[in-house]
């Protein structure tokens, strides 16, 4: 496999590799993860079920305070805070970046490594509950590029006891 270049870039195929293995593993999730899983499910936590999936960009962190307060850290070096969007859909956080126009890409550029690879990120969806979150008092911070989204617990879970069906027996 040799290039123009007149030397192998193991480094550069490597990146490929497992970049592609990491698309390929985001897609099979995004498509096939429901199969087998209750989706009306709402009870705690379940141990086997990925409620926040492992996007391979950009490398994120989610915790929970002592407060139960939930956190999300997004590392967004070289985005600007106006080309990034929040928002709630149901029991999921949205979020999604675009990177700038500044960042033209350079075809005459030659990388010795290259390892930061800045592009859009679409969609990607973070469970909130919103009976046991207050999503309208979240809180985003970008600062050194990081973003910070802390969202904090409702005083009161909702105490949904959901809806009562009526049974009645059938006349003979």
């Amino acid at each position: 496999m040799k290039g123009s270049k007149g030397y192998i870039d193991l480094g550069t195929i490597f990146d490929e590799i497992f970049e592609a293995a990491q698309n390929f593993s985001d897609e099979f999730q995004r498509n096939f993860s429901q199969f087998g899983q209750d989706p009306n499910n709402r009870g705690p936590f379940e141990e086997n079920v990925d409620y926040y999936p492992n996007y391979s960009y950009p490398p994120m962190n989610v915790f929970m305070t002592g407060d139960r307060s939930m956190v999300f850290e997004f590392a967004l070096a070289g985005f600007d805070e106006k080309d990034i969007s929040l928002s709630f859909q149901g029991d999921y956080m949205v979020f999604s970046a675009k990177i700038s126009e500044e960042h033209p890409a350079d075809d005459n550029i030659r990388y010795f490594k290259r390892r930061l690879k800045l592009k859009d990120i679409e969609k990607q969806k973070y469970f909130v509950p919103l009976d046991k979150y207050a999503q309208e008092n979240v809180k985003a911070v970008y600062k050194n590029g990081i973003l910070r989204v802390t969202v904090p617990p409702k005083d009161e879970p909702d105490q949904n006891e959901g809806i009562r069906i009526e049974i009645v027996k059938e006349e003979q």
